[in-house]
């Protein structure tokens, strides 16, 4: 079984959706899979900034910060990002729905 998780940075990037109808039905979609998630705010902050100096973005960087910090697969459809955050040895599997469908046979 799979849960979905998010990191407050999505809301944040939800917001900024200038497309009224998407930013409501991904809010939506927070809303109905929020659970409680335990993290150590500050170590995956500190996490965080140390991934900016590897070279990630900010939001990329909180994105995998979290994921770690929840011990989390990150999926995402940003190659580029998969392929930066790979490089980096991160402590969580990372790639894209595909390659997650493949690594849990689920094609």
């Amino acid at each position: 079984m799979f849960q979905l998780v998010w990191s407050p940075v999505h809301i944040k990037e939800i917001e900024a959706t200038t497309d009224q109808i998407e930013r409501i039905e991904l809010l939506y979609l927070i809303e109905m899979t929020q659970t409680s998630q335990n993290i150590d705010v500050q170590a995956t902050r500190c996490r965080a900034e140390h991934l900016l100096t590897l070279g990630l973005g900010v939001a990329d960087a909180a994105h995998l910060a979290y994921s770690e910090s929840l011990q989390a697969d990150l999926i995402s459809t940003d190659d580029k990002f998969v392929k930066r955050s790979n490089v980096i040895k991160p402590a969580v599997w990372i790639g894209n729905p595909v390659a997650f469908c493949e690594k849990e046979e689920l094609l």
